[in-house]
C-alpha cells in the first residue's frame, strides 16, 4: 500500500487502512495469527485500549518475533470513560500509572502513541488539559521516552472541536468518526490536518452497517464502479485528501483482505464522488423530513420507545437497510410497535408533526410483531 504522511508533528508515514484492535477473535492463537497477516501485508498503525477487554494482552503476544519494529503501537485511557479502581482521576500521576500498566500489558518498553480516549464534552477536555492534569502526565512519560507522541479521540460537538484543535499545540493525532453516513465531522479532520495533526477515522463502513445489504447503495455501488456497499464505504473514506488512515476493526482475514483490496482500487474520481454526494444528499433531504430523534414524543404511556422504532423505519426506508433494520427491530428487548393503543398522545408533541400511529403500524408490517 501507498503511505501517507500521518500529519506533520509525527514525522511519520501510514498506510490508508490501518488495524482497530477493538473486535479481535476471541480465540488467542486466531487473534495473534490475524494482527500478523495484517502487518504481513503492509498495515502498520495499531489502534488499541485499555477499555477494550483483552486487546493489549492479545496485540503484544501478536508483536513478539520482530513484530514490534514493524508498527506504531497506539493505545488509550480516561477515567471518565472507564475506571479500573475507585481512585482513578484524570491527573497527571494517574495516567502516569495506567501508561506503566498498559505498557506491561502489552509487553514492550515504550508507546508510540497514548491518547486521551473519549474527549466528548468541553469538561472532558480541561479535565484533560488542566494543571496536573493527564496531558501533563502523557508529556512527562513524553520526554521520559515511555510514550513518543500524544493526541485524543473524541465525539465531541464539531463546534467545541474547531477551538480545542487551535490551542492542541501537544497534540500529534486525532481520532474521530466518518464514513459514508456520517460525515459531520469533515471539518474538524480538515482544520486537524491543517495544523499538521495527524488524522485517524473510526467506523469507515459505519460499525460493519455499510457492509449490510442495502439495494439503494447497492445499487450506487455498481453506478461509481464500487464491488460492494463496504468497497464503496472504504473508498468513499479514502477519497478524502484530509484523512491519512481509517481503522479497519478486524474479526477475520476477509476484513483485512477486504480492506486492502478497496485502497488498492483507489479513491474515485471527482466525477464518480459528486455521483455519490448528489445521491447521499438526496437521501439525506427526504429523509430530513422524518424522525429527528428529538424524544419530545416521549415518553409513551405504554412504554414504546418510539425513537428507536422510529429510526429503524428510517433505516429501512430511507437508507435500504431493511435486513439490518429488521434484526436490530427484533432483538430490541422493550417494547415496541404493536404495544401501540392509538392514544395520539405522541403526535400532538411530535415538532415534525409525524403520523405516529401510522408509522407504528408499518413497523409491525415491516419488521412483525413481537
Amino acid at each position: 500500500m501507498i503511505l501517507r504522511d500521518f500529519g506533520k508533528r509525527s514525522g511519520h508515514k501510514v498506510p490508508p487502512v490501518s488495524i482497530g484492535a477493538m473486535r479481535l477473535p476471541k480465540d488467542l492463537d486466531a487473534a495473534v495469527e490475524l494482527l500478523r497477516a495484517a502487518i504481513d501485508r503492509g498495515m502498520r498503525y495499531i489502534d488499541t485500549s485499555r477499555g477494550y477487554p483483552d486487546s493489549e494482552w492479545v496485540v503484544g503476544r501478536a508483536l513478539k518475533g520482530g513484530y514490534r519494529k514493524k508498527v506504531f503501537l497506539s493505545t488509550k485511557w480516561c477515567p471518565w470513560g472507564m475506571k479500573f479502581i475507585p481512585a482513578d482521576d484524570s491527573s497527571a500521576g494517574c495516567v502516569r500509572r495506567h501508561i506503566e500498566e498498559q505498557m506491561k500489558r502489552l509487553d514492550v518498553d515504550y508507546l508510540d502513541y497514548y491518547q486521551v480516549w473519549s474527549v466528548n464534552s468541553r469538561e472532558n477536555y480541561n479535565q484533560a488539559v488542566a494543571r496536573g492534569g493527564m496531558v501533563e502526565g502523557i508529556l512527562k512519560a513524553k520526554k521520559e521516552g515511555l510514550v513518543r507522541h500524544t493526541g485524543f479521540t473524541t465525539h465531541d460537538s464539531v463546534e467545541s472541536l474547531l477551538k480545542y484543535i487551535k490551542k492542541a499545540d501537544w497534540c500529534d493525532i486525532l481520532l474521530t468518526s466518518y464514513n459514508l453516513l456520517n460525515t459531520k465531522y469533515a471539518p474538524v479532520i480538515e482544520a486537524a490536518r491543517s495544523v499538521g495533526i495527524g488524522t485517524v477515522v473510526m467506523n469507515p463502513v459505519g460499525g460493519g452497517a455499510l457492509a449490510k445489504s442495502s439495494p439503494i447503495l447497492a445499487a450506487l455501488a455498481r453506478e461509481v464502479g464500487a464491488v460492494s456497499t463496504a468497497d464503496l464505504a472504504v473508498r468513499y473514506v479514502l477519497s478524502n485528501p484530509d484523512i491519512d488512515t481509517m481503522l479497519c476493526g478486524i474479526n477475520k482475514l476477509s476484513d483485512v483482505s477486504d480492506s486492502i483490496s478497496s485502497v488498492e482500487r483507489g479513491a474515485f474520481s471527482p466525477g464518480q464522488l459528486k455521483k455519490i454526494n448528489r445521491c447521499l444528499e438526496e437521501i439525506r433531504k427526504q429523509a430530513s423530513s422524518f424522525c429527528t430523534g428529538c424524544k419530545y414524543c416521549m415518553p409513551c404511556p405504554e412504554g414504546i420507545d418510539i425513537p428507536f422504532v422510529m429510526n429503524c423505519i428510517l433505516d429501512a426506508r430511507y437508507w435500504g437497510f431493511e435486513e439490518s433494520a429488521r434484526e436490530r427491530y427484533r432483538n430490541f428487548k422493550g417494547k415496541k410497535a404493536d404495544s401501540c393503543v392509538k392514544c395520539g398522545k405522541c403526535e400532538k408533541k411530535c415538532t415534525q408533526h409525524l403520523k405516529i400511529i401510522k408509522e407504528m403500524a408499518s413497523a409491525v408490517k415491516m419488521f412483525g410483531k413481537t
